[in-house]
């Protein structure tokens, strides 16, 4: 990314490889709510994709350019870094489409079109919207490619969070640390590494759907970061800082917080909202949850305050600074996520929060 404060190494971009394969393409692509819904957005607004030229930036298998030319585009210029691009170009020509799609190997940072643009079109969003920081690059495509009062699709995001108490995700993630209280593991004392272990433990975000039952404070009253990929600028997004306040619902052992997004597409005829709450259809971004190191017990009627402070990082992710205090008390604590070091913990159903039951064990990813 051509930005202050870019990741170092950016040749070596994980994401490259990873979205390079078509495993992973598939996991998106069988995605019905993403896939649906980019395809709705473009199929209810023809007035801002007929005869128009239009940019997919992180092109991927190429689907959201074939969606743009089947809508009537005169021009689509689809641009991918990786080499997931052979494939694409392979999927325009079989589709018919190569007059239309043309399908450009490189950083979008980087290349160079021979015209402005009407609209751009992408799927830049991680888990909690910013991860992998592809939005950066997104931003910086508007910039350099659209026309003045030209579209961006997705046009908006929104971030929430909300307070949640689960002992089970947080008693696993404290056995993990466990190991390290051996002091005689093959005569070694293991146990100076114990406190190390559970920061570490409980610096991962936690990735996959959780039960709104465990939200200790009124769902329907999230705090929330709005972003307007129309407006924002690249630096913005490197440095979010999340003000709270939330008045507790039920007595209990505050563990974190539970975490997701929506993205707006807003078209000359209709708007269309792609969801990851936990109240809506499951999506392959699920939701996250940022854990405290060091819980907090409060009780119903009480308020905390606090913040949520996500600075981009060179790993193309973000560091998250939790602070939250008891509102009249001295009574106060502080922790620190890693997103890019996150844990996949699918549920089985709806209720596996609250009853413990998972399906299989938190997975670490390795991106």
């Amino acid at each position: 990314m051509v930005l202050n404060d870019e990741p170092s190494n950016s040749e070596e971009n994980p994401f490259s490889r990873y979205y390079a394969q078509l495993t992973h393409q598939q996991n998106m692509l069988q995605d019905t709510v993403r896939t649906g819904t980019y395809q709705k957005a473009v199929v209810t607004n023809p007035l801002d994709f007929n005869d128009k030229v239009i940019l997919d930036v992180g092109t991927g298998s190429g689907i959201l350019a074939i969606f743009a030319a089947r809508a009537g585009a005169r021009k689509v210029y689809a641009v991918e870094a990786s080499d997931i691009a052979d494939a694409a170009r392979k999927l325009v020509r079989a589709n018919g489409l190569e007059n239309i799609v043309q399908v450009i190997k490189g950083k979008v940072e980087e290349v160079d079109l021979p015209e402005k643009v009407d609209l751009i079109i992408s799927e830049p969003m991680g888990f909690l919207l910013v991860h992998e920081r592809m939005l950066e690059s997104y931003v910086l495509a508007r910039e350099r490619f659209l026309k003045p009062g030209g579209r961006m699709f997705p046009s908006t995001g929104t971030m929430f969070f909300l307070p949640f108490s689960d002992w089970n995700i947080y008693n696993e993630q404290s056995m993990k640390a466990e190991f390290w209280s051996n002091n005689n593991f093959h005569g070694v004392d293991l146990s100076c590494l114990k406190d190390e272990a559970v920061l570490e433990n409980f610096s991962q975000a936690v990735v996959g759907c959780f039960d709104p039952a465990t939200v200790v404070s009124n769902l329907n009253q999230p705090a929330t970061h709005f972003v307007d990929f129309q407006t924002v600028t690249g630096k913005q997004l490197q440095d979010i800082m999340v003000n709270f306040e939330f008045k507790i619902t039920a007595t209990a052992i505050m563990h974190g917080f539970a975490c997701w997004f929506d993205v707006d597409f807003i078209g000359t005829q209709t708007t269309v909202t792609l969801s990851t709450s936990p109240t809506k259809p499951t999506t392959h971004w699920y939701q996250c949850r940022l854990l405290l190191s060091k819980p907090i017990a409060v009780n119903a009627s009480q308020v905390i305050k606090g913040s949520i402070h996500l600075k981009a990082n060179d790993k193309y992710s973000y560091d998250a600074q939790i602070q939250v205090q008891i509102e009249g008390t001295a009574i106060e604590t502080l922790s620190e996520v890693r997103l890019q070091d996150q844990v996949y913990h699918y549920l089985q159903s709806s209720q596996a929060a609250s009853t413990g039951v998972y399906d299989g064990i938190s997975r670490d990813n390795n991106m």
